[in-house]
């Protein structure tokens, strides 16, 4: 089948997308869709058919290109066969090897204590992952990660998880208000603003999804919100949130939305659920076709010194529980964030990398903030 080029980036894409996987660009030319209020038409004989109504209302979404841009095209890297150019096509001048897609890997670092790796993995043909991460100098201080893992069996869901997610890091990339200063306005607060990002991604996920399609755009939702002394997090779907203190029990943080998670509930051990045949059928998604994205949402205080994972299903695959997440990482035997989600990224891959992975660390607890600091400057 011929390839498509795509009329902004340049990058190429399958014959059968309708958006670029790089820029999220329509490949022919058009204007995007127009995005419901609400979902639309069930893909699946069980799938929901109704989607709540948006936490927000459609003036406080930002339009497409304000929520999820393209970011700037770099020169191309040399060619990994020859070291020779690679032209707009994806083929190198000199020994015409294809070069790999810029976004079957990449790597964000907004900050020396934050990170995350996107892979494609080793068995999927493209990467369907997506993350979008953003942090203030100051360790400690003030954090956004925000990770979408698009379901492979629906069309475009590689370059809709990847809208998603830059979508909700918009919204998540100032710190949380602060109410009227009490816990509970806090807590309120900070779950209108989880709910208005999981609407957001929403909003850019149906953008992206071609009206036409009998398979609909969709993926998973995960979000955490580093402050000095207190995590925030939200989800929807399997992706998870770990919290990894230097001293004291790892965690598990968020809850999946799938049939292993509801096999647990029933009385099933983790290693039985989560290796039956439905263990990664989610229960609630983003999409056109989602009955329900507003996302749950919860916190965990900073104690101490420790890492904050956030991650897909191609990582915690192959460590789920808690602890033993937690003895791969310091295995990895790199000392920043960068290094430890690569290497996490890597052992994944070793084990098979069945699936898409993606990994984001924040160093959380390091700062010198006094023992006094309340919520309230935490956002």
């Amino acid at each position: 089948m011929t390839e498509r080029t795509c009329p902004s980036c340049r990058e190429v894409s399958p014959a059968d997308a309708s958006f670029c996987e790089a820029c999220g660009a329509r490949l022919d030319g058009s204007e995007p869709v127009a995005t419901p209020a609400a979902g639309g038409a069930a893909a699946g004989g069980n799938a929901p058919t109704l989607a709540q109504e948006s936490p927000v209302s459609a003036a406080t979404v930002p339009a497409k290109g304000a929520e999820s841009p393209a970011a700037p095209v770099p020169s191309r890297p040399p060619c990994t066969q020859c070291g020779g150019a690679v032209a707009d096509d994806l083929y190198c001048t000199q020994c015409g090897a294809k070069a790999p897609s810029e976004r079957d890997h990449f790597r964000e670092a907004p900050a020396s204590w934050v990170a995350g790796v996107c892979d494609r993995g080793v068995k999927h043909h493209r990467n369907e992952d997506a993350m979008a991460l953003a942090a203030l100098p100051e360790p400690g201080s003030h954090a956004a990660i925000v990770v979408c893992d698009g379901v492979s069996s629906s069309k475009d869901s590689d370059v809709a998880a990847l809208a998603g997610a830059r979508a909700a890091l918009e919204v998540l990339r100032a710190p949380l208000p602060a109410g009227i200063g009490v816990p509970q306005s806090a807590d309120a607060a900070a779950v209108r603003a989880f709910g208005a990002a999981a609407a957001a991604a929403n909003t850019a996920v149906i953008a992206h999804t071609d009206p036409a399609s009998t398979s609909p755009a969709s993926c998973t939702f995960v979000a955490a919100v580093v402050a000095p002394t207190l995590i925030r997090f939200a989800h929807i779907g399997d992706s998870r949130a770990y919290l990894f203190p230097d001293a004291g029990e790892a965690r598990q943080l968020t809850i999946d939305h799938s049939m292993a998670q509801q096999l647990v509930a029933g009385g099933m051990s983790r290693e039985q659920a989560e290796s039956s045949p439905q263990a990664h059928s989610i229960t609630r998604w983003l999409g056109l076709d989602s009955e329900d994205y507003v996302p749950e949402v919860s916190s965990a205080p900073v104690e101490g010194p420790g890492w904050l994972l956030v991650c897909s299903d191609g990582l915690w695959n192959y460590a789920s529980e808690p602890a033993a997440l937690a003895a791969q990482l310091a295995a990895t035997g790199a000392s920043e964030p960068a290094g430890m989600a690569l290497a996490l990224v890597e052992w994944a891959k070793a084990q098979g990398g069945h699936d898409n992975i993606t990994v984001a660390l924040a160093r959380v607890g390091d700062a010198a903030y006094s023992a006094t600091t309340k919520e309230s400057t935490d956002g």
